[in-house]
């Protein structure tokens, strides 16, 4: 278990981490999610100790980490951390034997993992060599080659396209099921609906919600609804009575303020568009952050109509 207990981080006066806690059991995957800028990133880098907090403990199943709990997580950075004029399996060698791998060991995972994601013939081709999409499988490959008891990943769909994508989250449903401890940062909402069994939202450095997906959802009611129409309902989100709300084509789900009724709705849409259907749904994650964390172009969240990599 990863458990974080009231960390602490200021620079320059800024509060960038403010009294965060969070645990992440073996065998679940818990989701750090948030907009950009929120402290997703910086609470990563101290669970990771690249960065210390100013207050509060982080342990990793009751022990502090050291050189011994190191070799044991595998970590995902947002940033990319590759020698550009390596070969590429040189450079996943490189990197696993940093992990207490043997050459053979590392070459022989190498060569599983590079064949998994499609990379299985271009092992001696150099790291710049590669696109985003694909130097981004070669960082996810390099964080798991160890085969880790703690993973960590920041942002992991950065450049892939979809079908790497469903690849991506089939590997991290099997390292839950293989019982690790997997803490997965993402702005992409309807991502960790689908993928994590906990969520935690951190916005300005605080986590302003969590609990399993369904507990998060009851706990907002049945105040959403979703809206299917043709014609142009981009101003569905700033009708009264919508407190936040995404529009993806010709299907809208809105939020709506407490005590705000169908047809008030409907009023207020009145023939601007024509309406196929609407009704009161349980929220997705995806209005339940809108909600707390404000609009997305001021937020930086991944609403449903942006869909695809980070």
């Amino acid at each position: 278990m990863i458990q974080v207990e009231e960390i602490n981080k200021k620079y320059s006066g800024v509060h960038a981490v403010r009294d965060l806690s969070l645990r992440v059991e073996r065998g679940e995957i818990v989701g750090l999610l948030g907009p950009n800028g929120a402290g997703k990133s910086t609470t990563i880098r101290m669970i990771v100790d690249i960065i210390r907090p100013d207050t509060g403990t982080i342990s990793f199943d009751g022990q502090s980490i050291d050189d011994e709990i190191r070799t044991k997580i595998g970590y995902l950075p947002e940033e990319r951390g590759l020698y550009q004029k390596a070969k590429i399996l040189e450079s996943v060698i490189f990197f696993g034997r940093l992990k207490g791998m043997s050459g053979g060991e590392a070459a022989t995972e190498a060569r599983k993992w590079l064949s998994r994601f499609g990379l299985e013939d271009a092992e001696d081709r150099l790291v710049e060599e590669l696109s985003k999409g694909n130097q981004q499988k070669l960082q996810v490959i390099i964080a798991l080659l160890h085969d880790p008891d703690y993973v960590i990943l920041d942002e992991p769909t950065s450049g892939l396209d979809p079908v790497n994508q469903g690849i991506l989250r089939d590997i991290v449903t099997e390292l839950r099921n293989a019982g690790k401890a997997i803490l997965y940062s993402t702005h992409q909402m309807d991502l960790a609906e689908r993928l994590c069994d906990r969520v935690a939202l951190i916005n300005r450095g605080s986590i302003v919600l969590k609990g399993t997906v369904d507990e998060v959802r009851r706990s907002h009611g049945e105040n959403a609804v979703l809206v299917e129409f043709s014609g142009e309902g981009a101003f569905l989100r700033d009708l009264d009575g919508v407190v936040a709300g995404s529009v993806d084509g010709n299907h809208a789900e809105l939020e709506l303020a407490e005590g705000v009724e169908l047809n008030d709705l409907v009023e207020g849409i009145g023939r601007r568009i024509t309406l196929s259907r609407i009704e009161r749904i349980r929220p997705s994650l995806n209005t339940i952050f809108l909600a707390a964390v404000g609009e997305p172009d001021s937020a930086g969240i991944t609403t449903m109509s942006e869909g695809g990599a980070s």
